[in-house]
């Protein structure tokens, strides 16, 4: 085995290479495919994708971006790593290491994510330091909408149900006005979540090239009385993996339950056109109540600095967040307001 970097689309022969690939997974996702390279939001993170070759033929892929000195294969969220399970899976994976090393040769931080049933133990072997997370809750989207439906929590079902009863109506957006329309929106959640969020909006000529692509994205809209209220988005790749992407409501009309709905939509839709499994981006509650399974998502990391200066904040921040959770939860309030933090779960 050798690899290949890319960091552009790629040629036509070895695309048809790759996606020859895609058709070997179980579970194929947008990020795993050739059309990682035409997201308008990798502009200025100069994205790379990592193949395995296998005598000329794909057997694994790493996709990535920078952010300055930092590499990242994947988010939190996100895997972006698959392999060929019909072919050797730890010289695969050591070959995928191989050229992420080479990509990320100047880097101070590298990051891989990885569902938990790949562990990447090349990556260990080069000192990569595992981490298990919360993961996300994943749908079974061979079960069908209905079946689905009864595995909702019954303050979900009910959400559902009263959205659709108050005139909750949801649909694709279709138009460039539809895409005007949820721009809006978008634009005002992220000014009301603060300075630092709104500074990281898109301006709308990214957001709407973004929201075109649909042969791997659906944006849904949520509206009352016409008026566009919340907004949805979903990646997905034929035959594979469906996602929630990103979310934004107006808080004037988080009483009729716009996003639960917007939601429960997203998910007929992925039924209806053969998609495998649905990953909600999370496992926080208003995700759990979907049913489904969380499914946890572990993160490798590579520190390069000196005395490991990133894995030593890690285990500081651990160290003091042990402390609050014992402290009275009254204590732990204050603490975490003067912090300007959320309050930590307890278990």
């Amino acid at each position: 085995m050798n690899f290949k970097i890319l960091r552009e689309f790629p040629p036509s022969d070895l695309e048809n290479e790759w996606r020859d690939y895609l058709t070997c997974l179980e579970c194929p996702s947008h990020y795993d495919a050739p059309e990682f390279f035409l997201e308008p939001l990798w502009e200025g993170r100069q994205p790379f994708a990592i193949l395995a070759l296998d005598q000329g033929k794909v057997a694994g892929v790493l996709t990535g971006l920078h952010f300055g000195k930092h590499v990242m294969s994947g988010l939190p969220s996100r895997p972006q790593i698959s392999v060929n399970p019909a072919k050797d899976t730890k010289a695969t994976l050591e070959i995928l290491s191989q050229g992420l090393l080479a990509e990320a040769s100047s880097a101070h931080l590298i990051s891989v994510y990885t569902w938990n049933s790949l562990e990447l133990a090349p990556f260990e072997a080069r000192r990569f330091r595992r981490k298990q997370l919360a993961g996300n809750v994943v749908l079974d989207l061979t079960l069908g909408p209905d079946m689905l439906f009864k595995q909702f929590t019954k303050d979900r079902r009910r959400n559902i149900r009263f959205a659709e009863k108050n005139g909750v109506e949801v649909s694709e957006a279709v138009t460039t006005q539809d895409i005007v329309d949820a721009y809006a929106v978008y634009s005002t959640w992220r000014q009301k979540r603060g300075k630092e969020a709104h500074g990281r909006t898109l301006p709308f000529e990214r957001y709407e090239r973004t929201m075109n692509l649909k042969a791997n994205r659906r944006l849904f809209l949520a509206r009352v009385s016409g008026q566009v209220v919340a907004t949805n988005v979903f990646r997905y790749f034929p035959g594979g993996w469906f996602e929630s992407s990103a979310n934004a409501s107006l808080e004037e009309f988080i009483h009729l339950k716009p996003n639960d709905l917007l939601q429960w939509k997203g998910i007929e839709w992925a039924c209806s056109h053969g998609l495998r499994r649905h990953s909600l981006g999370g496992s926080h509650q208003f995700l759990m109540r979907f049913g489904g399974t969380v499914v946890p998502i572990v993160r490798y990391r590579l520190d390069c600095t000196w005395l490991r200066r990133n894995d030593l904040q890690d285990a500081v921040r651990g160290v003091g967040r042990r402390i609050i959770l014992k402290l009275p939860s009254s204590v732990e309030a204050g603490i975490r307001k003067l912090a300007g933090k959320e309050k930590l779960p307890r278990n």
